[in-house]
């Protein structure tokens, strides 16, 4: 259940920046459905590999180049996905930023548990 809803609330979070980011286009809710799941398996899956084959940049820049493969994660999300469009490296960091800056808000857990 946790799960599907990590995935609803990026979703959601992914279809408001498209609004807000003139350089990101979703066309329709289900598509920002489809981004996020693809979002978290290429996260899941690529990511790790790409951060230990660049472990030395990502130590040297202190770990700044991660912003650089987040940013590639959405351009390679953006060819998967019909419907998902990024104008270019810059915006893809921005949204990649204000993606995971929105989410993480929203994904803290209460101090109830």
């Amino acid at each position: 259940m946790n799960l599907i809803l990590r995935i609803i609330i990026s979703a959601v979070v992914a279809f408001g920046l498209s609004y807000i980011l003139s350089g990101v286009r979703i066309d329709k809710f289900t598509t920002a459905l489809l981004v996020a799941i693809v979002l978290g398996i290429l996260n899941a899956i690529i990511k790790p590999i790409i951060v230990i084959l660049t472990l030395p940049i990502t130590i040297f820049t202190f770990g700044l180049f991660l912003f650089v493969i987040n940013a590639a994660i959405i351009l390679l999300a953006a060819k998967f996905v019909p419907g998902f469009k990024v104008d270019g490296f810059w915006w893809a960091l921005l949204f990649s930023f204000l993606l995971s800056l929105i989410t993480s808000i929203f994904y803290r857990p209460s101090r109830d548990e």
